[in-house]
């Protein structure tokens, strides 16, 4: 497809799946762009990336509300569909479909997400998403249960669970041959990338490199809620990662000292830090000195902003 040409809109899971299997029987093959919409240059790019592995190319929008705790910031996660869309048409090569489902832990029985009301369906109990929060009668979950703890494991511990799950759901209604994530999110690749092997989805998971702005700040939908100074204090982030991977380019390979480095400027900065590791790349275990390659990952409020970064070391 060209660009600017206006993509399929489907909405109906149905719908999805008896496309796939349409152009799959045409001989072609398809790409998956999963997104929660909002989208910036950096989920443009994971469109372009897409375009390189397979002839077709899905994007979904959908905001999952299981992978958000109720003291979550489900009801102010930003939205601009008609606005996702155009940017999706002036992407190079353009985009073949848009899957843009309702709800998709619908299953006939009407919960607080279908009336788009909040709260109230958690049967008396502590509610662990908002999902369960809304009373969907949906109770079968995917975990990768090593790689999800720690870093956004810890802060945020329905999270993996929520997006292995969505995900999983998204491979069986798309069917892609090609599913591309973006880096910054680098646990979530991983844990991604370890699902699919654990439960042989015929599926070649790509991971593409982080969308930077011209200030260094990582690309982000949650970017537009910082103010003009929070904004300025969150580029301590990249500051401080590019300054610890020159430390170790230079020879200090010393993990603890490298993390001090990171975290000494971002609070430096006013940025309130949730965590700081340094990590070996596959595993994600954690390491006191550099022997192999690693990956620095930081998350830091600026405000009621959490954001996240990374930055691999290969030496």
């Amino acid at each position: 497809m060209a660009g600017k040409e206006k993509p399929m809109i489907i909405t109906d899971k149905n719908q999805m799946r008896t496309w796939t299997r349409s152009m799959r029987s045409q001989g072609k093959t398809i790409s998956l762009v999963p997104t929660m919409g909002f989208l910036h240059d950096g989920h443009l790019s994971l469109v372009q990336e897409a375009h390189k592995h397979a002839q077709l190319v899905v994007v979904s929008i959908y905001v999952n509300p299981a992978q958000f705790a109720p003291s979550e910031d489900l009801s102010t996660y930003p939205s601009d569909f008609d606005g996702d869309i155009r940017k999706l048409m002036a992407v190079p090569g353009g985009i073949d479909v848009v899957f843009h489902p309702h709800n998709l832990y619908d299953y006939g029985v009407e919960s607080d997400l279908d009336r788009g009301a909040n709260g109230g369906g958690s049967g008396g109990r502590a509610a662990d998403s908002c999902l369960e929060e809304s009373g969907s009668e949906h109770e079968t979950w995917v975990r990768v249960e090593r790689l999800e703890k720690g870093m956004c494991g810890r802060s945020r511990p329905v999270f993996f669970r929520g997006v292995a799950t969505i995900v999983t759901k998204l491979f069986n209604i798309v069917e892609p041959d090609v599913a591309v994530f973006g880096k910054k999110d680098y646990q979530q690749w991983r844990v991604i990338r370890r699902m699919v092997r654990d439960l042989d989805f015929s599926i070649n998971i790509v991971g593409s490199e982080i969308m930077r702005d011209a200030d260094g700040l990582a690309m982000s939908s949650r970017n537009v809620r910082l103010s003009p100074e929070e904004r300025q204090k969150a580029l301590s982030i990249n500051r401080s990662l590019s300054k610890a991977k020159s430390a170790a380019e230079r020879g200090e390979l010393n993990c603890k000292r490298l993390k001090n480095l990171v975290v000494e400027e971002i609070e430096e900065a006013g940025g309130r830090l949730d965590y700081a590791e340094i990590v070996e790349q596959e595993s994600l275990e954690v390491v006191e000195e550099i022997k192999s390659p690693v990956v620095m990952l930081v998350a830091a409020w600026f405000g009621k902003v959490r954001l996240i970064d990374n930055m691999e070391i290969s030496i």
